[in-house]
C-alpha cells in the first residue's frame, strides 16, 4: 500500500465509505438483483484498479468503457466485465480474448465478432444497446427484427442482455419522458422475446434509476452503479427526496503541500494575465497543482482550498502545475503545510458539489478529470 507522506500530491480513497455506499445500496435493491460497477473513467477519477480491488467481492460485474481498461482491469480481477463503449475493429479480438460481454454497435460489428469469434473457436457473448429516445448510440426498435434474425444465424455469438439508458431520470419533476423511453426498452424486450431470445440480462437503470424508479421491486436484473458507489448524488433533487433514509459518503479526497509563502506589496499582481492585484500587503501561498493535474481554469479567483481547516480564496489564474492562494488571515502558515483541495480537514470540508457549482457543471466531471498520474492511495 502506498504511503501518503511520500508524496508532494495524492488523492485519498477512504475504503470504508466506499464500501458503506455499495451496501446502501445492496441493501435498496432487490435481494437477487446483480450490481454492475461502473469502473469507467479511472472510476471516475478515483482510480480504476484501486476501486476494483476493493469492491470485487461487493460486485457481480466490472463495467469499462474500453478495451484498454479491459486490459488494465485484467491485471488484477478476472469478474465478467462489460464493455458498453465502442470497440473499434482491430481491438475486437483482444476484447474478446481478454473474455468481456460486448455492447454491439452495428450489423457490421456483429458481422466482424463472429468471424473472430469462430476463428479461433470462442462462443462470445454480447449485448444489444437499444436507444430508447437517448438519441445516442444503440438500436432504434425498428432496427432491431434484422439485427435479431442475423444473431439467430451465428453459432459463436450469444445474445445475453439487452439494455437502455434513461436520459433525464434524475430530474424528478418530471417523469414524462422516462416513462415515455421505459415503454420504448419494453417494446425492444417484447420483440426479443418473439424471435425466441429468452432469460435475457436486462437493465435500463443506474444510479439515478434505481433511487428514483427501480428502488426495491427489482424490475430489471442488473443495476448499473456509478456515481452514488463513489458517494456522490446524481442531482440535489435526489438528494433531498433521501434526506434520512440513505447517507453517501465521500470516498475522494485531494491534497498537496505549501509550495512557497512570501509578502506581496500592495499593487502587485498574481499569476499569468494579471487578473489579480493586491489591494494591500498580503501573504500568499504558491501551491503545487494546476490544470495539468486536474484543477479546473475556471477556478481563475473563483475557487477556495483549506489550510489548517481554513478557507483561502484562490487569487490569479490557475496554472499548469501552481496556483496561488490568499492566506493573509493565517498567522503560522508554512511551506509544507498540508492543502486540501477537495475534502475535509479540521471541521471545514470542500466537496465536488461546491466546485461543480462554481463552474457550471455536474461532480461527476469534476472528479474524473483528475490527473490519473496522482498517485491514489487507499486509507
Amino acid at each position: 500500500m502506498l504511503k501518503k507522506n511520500l508524496f508532494l500530491s495524492h488523492i485519498e480513497i477512504s475504503k470504508k465509505n466506499l464500501i458503506h455506499n455499495i451496501k446502501q445500496f445492496r441493501n435498496l435493491a432487490k435481494k437477487g438483483t446483480k450490481i454492475s460497477i461502473a469502473i469507467k473513467g479511472n472510476a471516475y477519477g478515483h482510480g480504476q484498479n484501486e476501486i476494483a480491488k476493493i469492491l470485487e467481492p461487493y460486485a457481480d460485474y466490472f463495467q469499462v468503457n474500453s478495451v484498454g481498461e479491459l486490459e488494465l482491469l485484467r491485471k488484477i480481477s478476472k469478474k465478467k466485465t462489460l464493455i458498453l463503449g465502442y470497440i473499434k475493429s482491430s481491438d475486437l479480438l483482444s476484447a474478446i480474448k481478454l473474455g468481456s460481454i460486448i455492447a454491439v454497435f452495428s450489423v457490421e460489428q456483429l458481422d466482424e465478432i463472429n468471424k473472430i469469434s469462430k476463428k479461433i473457436k470462442k462462443m462470445q457473448e454480447i449485448y444489444v444497446p437499444i436507444d430508447a429516445y437517448l438519441g445516442r448510440e444503440g438500436f432504434l426498435t425498428s432496427e432491431l427484427p434484422k439485427f435479431l434474425k442475423k444473431i439467430k444465424k451465428y453459432e459463436y455469438v450469444k445474445l445475453s442482455g439487452i439494455y437502455a439508458h434513461f436520459a433525464n431520470i434524475e430530474d424528478t419533476r418530471d417523469f414524462s419522458h422516462a416513462q415515455k423511453q421505459i415503454k420504448e426498452y419494453v417494446k425492444a424486450l417484447e420483440l426479443a422475446h418473439k424471435f425466441g431470445f429468452k432469460n435475457l440480462d436486462t437493465h435500463i437503470s443506474a444510479t439515478s434509476g434505481l433511487l428514483v424508479y427501480e428502488k426495491n421491486l427489482g424490475i430489471y436484473s442488473i443495476i448499473r452503479l456509478g456515481i452514488g458507489v463513489y458517494g456522490m448524488w446524481p442531482s440535489e433533487d435526489i438528494k433531498k427526496m433521501y434526506k434520512n433514509k440513505i447517507e453517501l459518503r465521500s470516498v475522494l479526497s485531494w491534497k498537496t503541500k505549501v509550495a512557497q509563502v512570501k509578502v506581496l506589496s500592495k499593487g502587485s499582481t498574481v499569476g499569468y494575465g494579471l487578473t489579480y492585484v493586491t489591494k494591500k500587503k498580503t501573504k500568499i501561498a504558491v501551491i503545487p497543482q494546476g490544470y495539468a493535474d486536474g484543477l479546473d481554469r475556471g477556478l481563475s479567483n473563483n475557487g477556495e482550498i483549506l489550510i489548517g481547516g481554513t478557507r483561502c480564496k484562490i487569487i490569479g489564474r490557475v496554472s499548469m502545475n501552481m496556483f496561488v492562494a490568499d492566506v493573509d488571515h493565517l498567522s503560522n502558515v508554512k511551506a509544507e503545510d498540508e492543502v486540501v483541495i477537495i475534502g475535509a480537514q479540521n471541521g471545514e470540508q470542500i466537496t465536488v458539489e461546491e466546485i461543480a457549482k462554481k463552474l457550471n457543471t455536474i461532480n461527476y466531471e469534476i472528479t474524473t478529470r483528475i490527473s490519473s498520474l496522482l498517485p491514489r492511495i487507499i486509507i
